[in-house]
């Protein structure tokens, strides 16, 4: 929501009602929830030291050198 920059002002000088500060309260806490799991999912998908190495050798097969037919050359 927007508000002029007047009743920013006013807002300022007079402070919120009740309900509005629990109004903006509770968007505050949503979005430090928000930012808290967040945080989470990107440290455990980030974290050092925690990979799992796959049966199949998909690594392996990420670093081997691409060999091409000799018809292609």
């Amino acid at each position: 929501m927007v508000y002029t920059l007047a009743y920013q002002m006013y807002k300022y000088e007079h402070g919120l009602s009740a309900a509005e500060q629990r109004a903006a309260d509770v968007r505050a806490g949503e979005a430090a929830k928000a930012l808290r799991d967040l945080r989470l999912r990107l440290g455990r998908t980030f974290r050092p030291g925690r990979r799992v190495r796959s049966a199949c050798g998909a690594a392996d097969a990420m670093t081997a050198p691409v060999r091409l037919p000799s018809s292609v050359r």
